[in-house]
């Protein structure tokens, strides 16, 4: 995963298989894109997909995902790329103890906030330093880039009303739940089994997605919202694209996640594919085989 390229957008073109790469066809020609490197794969409008590609992309672990126009909606995924379930019982583990679910909650603000004892304050003030955090955010990048600001305004439903700003936010947003998402499910973890959101299916990815959004969404929004209003969704896309790869951001990503579940120094490779059967006390008993009946009834 960490190796492969964050996304590749479609729309509106027939998504085919040539021996295992993976074409694209338009009225402008075929493009030709290898299975093996892509982490996700956005469908977007007006895109048909053949058996054939998205039996190579399985055969990949490739992410297939399903999006509305602009990459705002999220109808549908595949699977990822482990069978294993160790990570999902690590993020079930902590999900469930109110003292572990906090403690994840926490390394991902000192993640935000590498100077700052997040041990010294509450759930609620920890939200109120990423909401400020988040403001500046907005107006430094609007005075680094010229582009006027006036708040953020994004009524769902209406994406083509806001400005440029607003909507290269929007975009940058959905890119990097759809790469957390991606992450998250090749890696085996529940989507839905948030620790700072809650309530939501999607509650880890925007958790994961938050931990990169001042650093990386905000400046790149405001960037493609200076070079003009056409097409901002499109430019905002490409130059995250850009950026998610020059700055190795999947595999950061998949650190992250591994650190927050499995803790520090969690060793790399140890999710196999292997099932076992749970007996009396927890132990893994080989699966495959008959164990004899030892209760006396």
């Amino acid at each position: 995963m960490k190796d492969r390229v964050s996304f590749v957008y479609l729309e509106r073109c027939v998504v085919h298989r040539e021996d295992n790469a993976i074409t694209a066809e338009d009225g402008d020609g075929t493009r030709y894109i290898p299975g093996a490197t892509i982490g996700t794969l956005l469908l977007g409008p007006g895109t048909t997909v053949t058996q054939a590609a998205m039996k190579v992309l399985g055969e990949c672990g490739a992410s297939v995902v399903w999006v509305g126009e602009h990459g705002v909606r999220f109808y549908a995924a595949g699977r990822g790329l482990t069978s294993s379930s160790r990570m999902v019982e690590a993020q079930a583990t902590a999900w469930a103890n109110r003292q572990r679910r906090l403690d994840v909650a926490r390394t991902m603000y000192k993640l935000r906030f590498p100077d700052l004892d997040v041990e010294r304050f509450s759930r609620q003030q920890l939200l109120g330093k990423e909401s400020a955090r988040v403001k500046a955010s907005y107006r430094d990048e609007s005075e680094r880039t010229g582009v006027p600001w006036h708040g953020r305004k994004y009524i769902p439903g209406q994406h083509d009303m806001s400005d440029a700003p607003n909507k290269g936010i929007t975009s940058a947003a959905q890119c990097l739940y759809g790469v957390a998402h991606t992450v998250t499910v090749a890696l085996g973890c529940s989507p839905g089994l948030g620790f700072v959101h809650s309530g939501h299916d999607r509650g880890f990815v925007m958790d994961i997605a938050d931990l990169y959004k001042v650093e990386i969404g905000i400046p790149v929004a405001f960037d493609a919202a200076a070079q003009g209003d056409e097409d901002v969704d499109g430019v905002t896309r490409r130059l995250l694209r850009d950026r998610i790869n020059t700055e190795g951001l999947l595999e950061r990503c998949v650190g992250d996640v591994r650190k927050l579940l499995l803790g520090e120094g969690a060793e790399e490779g140890t999710e196999e594919d292997k099932v076992g059967l749970v007996g009396d006390g927890d132990q893994l008993l080989e699966a495959g085989r008959h164990h004899p009946d030892e209760v006396v009834w």
